[in-house]
């Protein structure tokens, strides 16, 4: 291993180490959502690793961060002007409740130190390079997962984005305001979105697929469909101890009904389907409940069978008065055929068929960027554990040292040959 080569691995580490601490809870695991302090510092973190490498930090209307790298005459948008459009890669640096430390910024730590490791090697990019980091990707405060990239490409309204909320009554302007952004401001960046020649997203595997087939790194293929779906039930708030049950509205029977039937339906549809969030009012334990709420999360390989999988749910809830709104929806996405070709060839030497390719049950700000026909692919690293969204979520260094390594690689070539 050349000094350069150990250097930018090196960095790795440090830039890893340096996030450790940023938003860790009691459990060992990380709360780091949108627009909160922790936000801020990650936020703070990621301009100074900008401005420490002589990166030019800009901003889009949304609030996504962008470091780029760009020595060639004219600025970005000169470039793209005239057909050089930028390789970006990048990821998010939130997390959802007491997740895991990988989960975002692994793509995002990776992609500094695989910049560092081509301009070490002397690389002189025939298109600019951007370092990006996507707000609010995991949707934990305000519900719409990768609303950064939503916004931008147009796919989530910038009106409806400013109404939502948060758990404790904040609002998404509320919530911009109060980190000192205009909230008018927000909306879709057509300039932004103009200066993407291609995508690259690193993320850590979210499932154990590479420790079955003894492999560090993987191509992605496509992400299943997936969407949010948020049922509301009614009821009558009373006593707990001195209401008959024949007397009583309680809105939590039809929320339990949910949670089994979601479990059977999915079962059937060769789906997998799960409530993993509910707010109950008044939320007395000795009161019963005038109004449940729950938030379902359903994917699978088929989108007719997810789609299916909702309206059985629907039906059944509509049998307790409950109703059902759609809060997100993405369609099967499936990545650049010819770029992941590339990436693969590039990993896999002249043997393309030595990289593996996976599929993907999670979703990501590359699939929103792919939905929205920019050529974008991703690479996985090595989970050992098969477990996300999780304290117990993990990527051993050797495995992180390999997808900076492949990240370096495949960027050497896009910007090479364009």
């Amino acid at each position: 291993m050349s000094t350069a080569v150990a250097e930018h691995l090196r960095t790795f580490d440090r830039l890893w180490a340096d996030l450790d601490s940023v938003g860790r809870v009691g459990s060992g695991g990380y709360r780091r959502f949108a627009w909160t302090r922790e936000d801020a510092t990650l936020r703070e973190w990621f301009a100074g690793e900008a401005t420490a490498r002589g990166l030019d930090l800009v901003e889009d209307r949304v609030g996504n961060q962008w470091a780029w790298w760009w020595d060639g005459p004219g600025s970005v948008d000169d470039a793209a002007r005239a057909g050089q459009k930028a390789v970006v890669i990048g990821s998010h640096l939130d997390s959802v409740p007491d997740g895991g430390a990988f989960d975002g910024p692994l793509g995002v730590v990776s992609s500094f130190a695989a910049l560092d490791a081509l301009r070490a090697r002397g690389i002189s990019p025939a298109v600019p390079v951007a370092v990006t980091n996507f707000v609010d990707e995991e949707g934990a405060r305000f519900g719409i997962a990768c609303a950064g990239s939503r916004i931008l490409t147009g796919a989530l309204e910038a009106d409806r984005a400013r109404g939502l909320t948060d758990a404790d009554g904040v609002t998404y302007v509320d919530a911009l305001a109060a980190a000192g952004r205009d909230p008018q401001h927000l909306g879709p960046d057509a300039e932004a979105l103009a200066r993407i020649g291609c995508f690259v997203e690193l993320h850590v595997e979210q499932g154990r697929a590479l420790v079955d087939l003894d492999a560090p790194v993987a191509v992605a293929s496509d992400i299943w469909p997936h969407g949010r779906w948020r049922f509301d039930f009614p009821g009558e708030a009373n006593h707990a101890g001195t209401t008959r049950l024949v007397d009583r509205r309680d809105a939590m029977l039809g929320y339990a009904d949910l949670v089994l039937q979601a479990r059977d339906v999915a079962t059937r549809r060769g789906c997998v389907a799960t409530v993993g969030k509910v707010a109950v009012t008044p939320g007395g334990v000795n009161a019963i409940a005038s109004h449940v709420t729950g938030w379902l999360d359903a994917r699978g390989a088929d989108e007719a069978e997810v789609e299916a999988l909702v309206a059985d749910l629907t039906a059944r809830a509509g049998e307790t008065l409950g109703s059902v709104t759609r809060e997100s929806w993405t369609p099967t996405t499936r990545f650049d055929e010819a770029l992941s070709g590339r990436l693969r060839a590039v990993l896999g030497s002249d043997d393309a068929l030595s990289v593996p390719v996976l599929g993907t049950g999670a979703g990501h700000d590359a699939g929103i960027l792919a939905t929205a026909g920019i050529p974008t692919a991703m690479l996985f690293v090595r989970n050992p554990t098969g477990v996300s969204h999780s304290p117990a979520e993990h990527a051993e260094q050797a495995d992180c040292h390999a997808g900076v390594d492949a990240l370096a690689a495949c960027v050497a070539d896009l910007v090479a040959h364009p």
